[in-house]
């Protein structure tokens, strides 16, 4: 079982010596890069070396891999963990035996931004891009903000910095309610679709956690005007100042005239007057994101045009429809999609892109609550959206196996069984997508789990099958 962190714990004054169980998340070394910024000692540990722990040693981390209970210093003052951490973590046993201070993740970014003016990203989906978008147009706009973003954002090579600015912007993770903690002065809810039912328990309590989210925002509340969760929670808000975002008639920032056959292309319509742009990525989802930053940055009082322009000026973020490697015309993209919703958005949007070839998708299933509780949903969008399917077994993270629940939940659910394989070992996945595709496809890995690490196995059966 998972740790369950004490989100009330009081937050010390001082960090001090800052040690991370589990520091190469893309969350916790955002947060480790600004702790080190700070100029507080940081040490951690992982279970595997990664880009994003190279990165944090070039700047002075000292990071082990694996997790034992000699990583933590005899000197620290502070240890940081995840909600995805297990009980039995024996550097997580040892602080709580020596009487170290225990922050979750976001209890430690709540200190980094103490006295700053938040901007809080929160949804179910969509909050590493919007996010992503409102640090792009904050930047082309000439302010230096301090941010942590889920994701690393392409044009910038991080996922976190700390500015010189007033203005912080983060990721709020509502999967464990965390986001509550923040003093958020402006917060933007993307949407507001049913997730993480395992910590919530009801759609009810989930969608009040949003209701709770946005009244407390300082300023402004920002939310999707088309999404069915948050037009529910937008009519339980008492704020005074709520600006909707999308493709709604009513909507206070209203998108039109898409145009997805590539990079998307759309009009925004804000005050009587009308404002187009054209992204760098694809996806009609892109454009209602773009909507909903660029109703953050008008909230704010930036030029209308001027906000458009620089989010107009962003590349995506890593592990979103991110491609990498082409072999004999067969393109093996990587994203992050772990919910229906986004599994629909990610694919709909390679259509755009991939003409005449065929979308081969490579779906990891995460959570085992979530593939029991989502299995048909993620079996019609797979259905509805890719031409071939490979299903591999379930990634469990924070949860314990439940019996029966297995990659071929989803599987099963196909219509037409001849368009899907549920194959749980990982070089027998790769050798069949590499027999399947031809020249023009779309190879697409799908999952917030590990699944990015197959993509070499693909790439290599590719090469493979085309030696052979």
């Amino acid at each position: 079982m998972t740790i369950k962190p004490d989100l009330s714990a009081p937050i010390p004054a001082d960090l001090g010596a800052v040690h991370f169980v589990g520091i190469g998340g893309s969350g916790m070394s955002g947060i480790a890069r600004l702790v080190l910024g700070a100029g507080h000692r940081v040490t951690g540990s992982d279970s595997r070396d990664s880009a994003n722990i190279a990165a944090l040693r070039d700047l002075g981390a000292e990071v082990a891999i694996g997790h034992a209970a000699e990583n933590l210093p005899d000197d620290v003052d502070t240890v940081v963990v995840t909600g995805a951490l297990w009980q039995d973590n024996p550097e997580y046993r040892l602080a709580l035996e020596r009487g170290i201070p225990v922050l979750h993740r976001s209890q430690a970014l709540a200190a980094l931004i103490a006295g700053r003016r938040l901007v809080s990203v929160a949804g179910a989906h969509g909050k590493t891009t919007s996010t992503g978008m409102v640090i792009t147009g904050l930047l082309a706009l000439g302010e230096d903000p301090s941010f942590v973003n889920g994701g690393v954002i392409e044009e910038l090579g991080v996922s976190s910095a700390a500015g010189s600015g007033e203005l912080f912007v983060v990721e709020a993770d509502e999967s464990d309610g965390s986001f509550l903690l923040y003093d958020t002065s402006v917060a933007l809810i993307t949407n507001v679709d049913p997730d993480h039912l395992d910590h919530y328990g009801s759609f009810e309590a989930f969608e009040q956690a949003f209701v709770d989210f946005a009244d407390r925002a300082r300023e402004f509340v920002v939310i999707s005007s088309d999404d069915a969760g948050a037009t529910r929670v937008r009519e339980r808000l008492s704020h005074p100042r709520v600006l909707t975002f999308g493709e709604a008639a009513d909507a206070a920032v209203r998108v039109h005239d898409i145009v997805t056959d590539g990079p998307v292309a759309f009009a925004l319509t804000y005050e009587g007057r009308e404002y187009r742009a054209q992204l760098r990525i694809p996806g009609r989802h892109n454009a209602i994101n773009a909507a909903g930053a660029f109703a953050v940055l008008v909230g704010l009082g930036f030029d209308p045009q001027r906000s458009l322009d620089g989010i107009a000026r962003f590349a995506g973020t890593g592990r979103r429809f991110e491609l990498h490697g082409t072999v004999d015309g067969v393109s093996v993209y990587d994203d992050y999609a772990h919910h229906p919703t986004e599994v629909a958005a990610a694919l709909s949007a390679a259509r755009t892109v991939v003409g005449d070839g065929r979308i081969i998708a490579v779906h990891q299933p995460h959570l085992y609550s979530r593939t029991r509780l989502f299995a048909k949903e993620f079996a019609e969008v797979l259905e509805r959206y890719a031409d071939e399917t490979v299903v591999l077994d379930v990634y469990g993270a924070r949860e314990d196996p439940e019996p029966g629940v297995t990659g071929a939940l989803v599987s099963e659910r196909f219509a037409d069984p001849e368009r899907v394989a549920f194959i749980a070992d990982w070089q027998e996945a790769a050798d069949h997508t590499a027999r399947i595709a031809r020249p023009g496809d779309f190879v697409i890995t799908l999952g917030c789990g590990d699944v990015y690490r197959i993509v070499p196995q693909i790439l290599g059966s590719l090469e493979h099958e085309r030696r052979d």
